[in-house]
């Protein structure tokens, strides 16, 4: 059974999440594709804990503004 996932190219996710970041003036310095299998995981990396504060503040605050969504992570 094919998911959603497997329909997206990993590059181009990374590429779209690393611009959004971007935009939101937060940098994940490893990001990048998880070359450790054939799933097309993307790495998030390691984040100081000031950075990850951010990104949960602007998640949260996205998530207040926008409706609920029907997917599962």
């Amino acid at each position: 059974m094919a998911t959603q996932s497997d329909t997206i190219d990993p590059s181009a996710a990374t590429e779209q999440l690393r611009a959004a970041l971007t935009r939101a003036g937060i940098v994940l310095p490893s990001l990048g594709l998880d070359d450790g299998g054939p799933y097309g995981l993307i790495n998030l990396g390691r984040v100081r804990s000031d950075v990850a504060i951010r990104l949960a503040a602007h998640l949260d605050k996205t998530h207040e503004a926008a409706p609920s969504p029907d997917t599962t992570l």
